[in-house]
């Protein structure tokens, strides 16, 4: 177990994460974040993570400005991993545009790590186009 994945002595990881940011976000955009992640994190404590719809990307999340995407993006990372170095960057591909992925520090600053999760977005992305013609072809929604 390294440095980043000892929870701390006065609770779980995602905690001192969010008093981190109560203390350093303006208090409305706190009490957003607040209500994007406080279901997440529920589904996540009562395991049931696989019933929960959950975006932050597309039509509702367009009303969110992308600072609070990425803060929701990390705190939800926090909890999952139970790491406190995890950072968001952009990867952009020619077939997908720019891409924002939430990746531990060591690989946020490996080029050659990066690359590859540039590589398995292209060939993520080709597979979708290729079931989104097969369900065209088939009479079947397409919308995923």
């Amino acid at each position: 177990m390294n440095e980043h994945e000892i929870p701390p002595p006065d609770g779980r990881p995602v905690d001192v994460y969010l008093d981190l940011l109560r203390v350093r976000m303006a208090s409305d955009d706190y009490q957003l974040l607040l209500s994007v992640v406080e279901p997440v994190l529920q589904a996540i404590d009562e395991q049931q993570m696989p019933t929960i719809d959950f975006s932050l990307d597309g039509d509702s999340a367009e009303a969110l400005p992308q600072e609070i995407r990425d803060e929701a993006a990390l705190v939800i990372a926090t909890a999952v991993t139970g790491r406190l170095d995890n950072e968001v960057v952009e990867i952009s591909t020619d077939e997908t545009g720019p891409v924002r992925v939430v990746t531990d520090a060591t690989t946020a600053s490996d080029p050659e790590r990066l690359g590859e999760i540039a590589d398995y977005l292209k060939e993520r992305h080709q597979q979708n186009e290729e079931l989104r013609g097969i369900a065209e072809a088939s009479g079947l929604p397409s919308d995923f």
